[in-house]
């Protein structure tokens, strides 16, 4: 009975096992799956991925030095300002007024509401620079409004993907 059975049954067996070991259809015009070509398309997948972390972390550095330079800033900016709010004043400071700092021959340092033209160009002491009291308490050198980006620029420049290092001039 083994020998009665037909060759070309048994062919039909043997190519549904074969294709019921293969989880996806096949063809015999279709290239052959190889187990190398697999290996280098898996290393070539390592490598994309590889330089695109290392990209997105080259980019976190960067906004991670950006944020280091902009604290070193901001302490700057307070240091500044604590230091002008421990200078000697006889009034009463009012965020938006323009105050004028003068230094004394023995280093004290005092705010005053007149200017150095206001002495008539001969103050009593040695002047130190004009100073608006801002609204947050700190201070802005007179003639820095162009220093400091007001939010629309900031905006713009963040837009643009560049840095809020200033003012670019032109209008919104």
């Amino acid at each position: 009975m083994a020998n009665d059975r037909d060759p070309k049954g048994e062919d039909d067996a043997g190519e549904r096992a074969l294709t019921r070991a293969v989880p996806y259809p096949t063809s015999r015009l279709a290239a052959r799956i190889d187990l190398v070509d697999m290996a280098h398309e898996i290393e070539r997948a390592d490598q994309a991925i590889g330089m695109v972390v290392g990209a997105k972390l080259e980019v976190i550095r960067e906004q991670m030095r950006a944020l280091q330079d902009e604290a070193r800033r901001i302490l700057e900016e307070a240091r500044a300002s604590a230091e002008l709010h421990r200078a000697r004043c006889t009034f009463r400071k009012i965020p938006g007024k323009t105050y004028h700092l003068y230094r004394k021959p023995d280093g004290e340092l005092y705010f005053s509401m007149l200017s150095p033209d206001e002495w008539g160009g001969r103050p009593p002491h040695a002047f130190e620079g004009s100073y608006r009291l801002e609204v947050d308490m700190s201070w802005s050198p007179l003639g820095s409004e162009h220093d400091r980006p007001d939010g629309r620029t900031i905006v713009r420049e963040l837009l643009r993907g560049g840095s809020s290092g200033g003012s670019d001039g032109d209008g919104v």
